[in-house]
């Protein structure tokens, strides 16, 4: 079977590496909370997770709201004690993330240069802060790669619906590459388009 004419891939987790940088992160981030609360490290990782997850609706994804919920979750599980230099730590965690350099899940260059190469029309549809995203594509050094760059608040069948109208570009002739299959694979086969799954070898299991 023929690829589709269009194909779109994700960012994060996909083309390059991000959720090792966040799993760093937090284990920083509960080493710190141990110095002032004798709790479980998963017990804190699960408190993060929640007060994250209820967080999405105002911050959506991406490192700031990330960041916002560490500081959230500091103050509430040492009870409002946690002294301001521990806050700013948090905060230069976040800072640490920002700057870290872009690196590439290893032959997605080579993939997308082959496709691109065979006359395929090429996107990237990724979800987060605008900024925080655009900032991540620009180091790729991909963004010249991709013939529509789109940044959207949520990856779901409507999102992939209203762009596809947009463009006219007819559901047959789409297929979408992702790590994720809640946002990557099912809204798009519901959607009536292709799809597939890829998990970057960083977080394959051992």
């Amino acid at each position: 079977m023929a690829l589709p004419r269009v194909i779109a891939f994700d960012g994060d987790d996909t083309l390059w590496h991000n959720e090792t940088l966040f799993a760093m992160t937090q284990n920083r981030f509960c080493a710190l909370l141990t110095r002032h609360v004798d709790i479980p490290s998963q017990v804190l990782h699960a408190r993060l997770f929640e007060i994250e997850q209820r967080n999405l609706a105002a911050y959506g994804y991406g490192i700031k709201g990330f960041v916002l919920s560490m500081v959230e979750t500091a103050i509430g599980v040492t009870e409002r004690r946690i002294p301001a230099e521990d806050i700013q730590t948090i905060l230069a965690f976040g800072r640490s993330m920002i700057e870290h350099p872009v690196e590439l899940v290893e032959g997605a260059r080579e993939v997308l240069e082959t496709l691109r190469a065979r006359d395929h029309e090429l996107w990237l549809i990724t979800k987060g802060d605008l900024f925080d995203q655009e900032s991540k594509i620009a180091r790729s050094g991909l963004a010249l790669l991709f013939a529509r760059i789109e940044i959207v608040s949520e990856k779901d069948q409507g999102t992939y619906e209203r762009l596809l109208a947009h463009y006219e570009i007819s559901p047959d002739e789409f297929l979408m590459v992702g790590n994720a299959v809640r946002s990557d694979v099912l809204p798009v086969l519901a959607a009536g388009g292709q799809a597939v799954h890829v998990v970057p070898r960083s977080l394959q299991p051992a």
